[in-house]
């Protein structure tokens, strides 16, 4: 275990540098020019040619492009907008994001797993036509769609919940009315794919030789479904949850932007409107590196579901 850790650390790495120079060179690819986005259309040349030099934006791409990774991994990189270190900035802006994603998971794995496994049993039933539909529809509209919808259905004409905005941290009683809609909105591909799959991965374990033998030794039929079925039947679904995070984080800046939420998401598509090349660079790449790490840890803990498993 402990070399496939070691291995798989070493492909992080590898995975991010290749997201970064990705990153880079998408941001270069981009029209119109960081100095005079900053400085307005009005600007001269001079002053123009002077804040390119002052931020190194007049040096080769290669150049360019080392010294940028240097100083994110020095901790030295500066916002060209803000004017201060973007590690600090994105830092500030985590936590909000951290807690919608994860809120969202949670929510989508408490309804999608109950619901797929129900399906499953009652299959072809009234409630599991209801659940499927529910779930095709969920994987084929926008998250900022599904955002618009909420937002007008239970914010504008209800009136039942805040429309956008953050009102503290999700353990305060204010700050989660904040986060139902944008955290359903978010959840809302997660807990349809994830439905789907467990119906799928229940439907193939069901007629299985040792669900029907732990039905011939009387167990109860919530114990097989609970203790032999999902058990044999988690790891597609865990699979699809962790595939799912690079979707949660995705969606989180089309959802964030939506409902004016102070998270990363929102802080790097408004660095993208100004041109704040070092900002976009550090928002992606931690948002990058969170996601390869979820990863990392959906692969070891299969080891733990599955004992037959093993990266010895």
């Amino acid at each position: 275990m402990a070399n496939y850790i070691i291995r798989r650390l070493f492909m992080l790495v590898v995975i991010l540098f290749s997201a970064s120079l990705i990153i880079f060179l998408i941001m270069k690819a981009a029209p119109g020019d960081p100095a005079t986005v900053l400085l307005g259309e009005n600007a001269t040349k001079q002053a123009i040619i002077e804040v390119n030099a002052k931020y190194g934006l007049d040096k080769p791409l290669p150049i360019q492009y080392v010294k940028m990774m240097t100083n994110l991994l020095k901790g030295e990189l500066n916002s060209i907008y803000y004017k201060d270190n973007v590690l600090k900035i994105v830092t500030k802006r985590l936590p909000a994001t951290l807690e919608l994603g994860f809120f969202a998971i949670v929510l989508a794995v408490a309804i999608s797993v109950p619901v797929g496994i129900i399906s499953a049993v009652k299959r072809n039933s009234i409630f599991d036509y209801l659940a499927m539909s529910t779930a095709l529809l969920g994987v084929s509209i926008p998250v900022f769609f599904t955002g618009i919808i909420l937002m007008y259905v239970f914010a504008v004409k209800l009136s039942w919940l805040p429309a956008s905005g953050f009102g503290g941290h999700i353990w305060t009683a204010e700050g989660f009315k904040h986060f139902i809609l944008p955290g359903i909105s978010l959840s809302f591909v997660l807990m349809s794919s994830t439905t789907r799959l467990t119906r799928s991965a229940m439907l193939d374990v069901i007629n299985q030789d040792y669900m029907r033998t732990a039905k011939a030794k009387g167990l109860s039929k919530m114990k097989i479904i609970l203790t032999h079925g999902l058990k044999n039947a988690m790891i597609p679904i865990v699979t699809n949850i962790g595939n799912q995070v690079a979707s949660i984080f995705a969606g989180a800046v089309l959802t964030e932007t939506v409902f004016s939420w102070p998270g990363v998401g929102r802080l790097a598509v408004d660095a993208v409107f100004r041109r704040d090349e070092p900002l976009v660079f550090g928002a992606v790449v931690m948002l990058a590196g969170i996601y390869v790490v979820v990863n990392l840890f959906v692969d070891i803990l299969y080891a733990f579901i599955d004992p037959q498993i093993s990266y010895d």
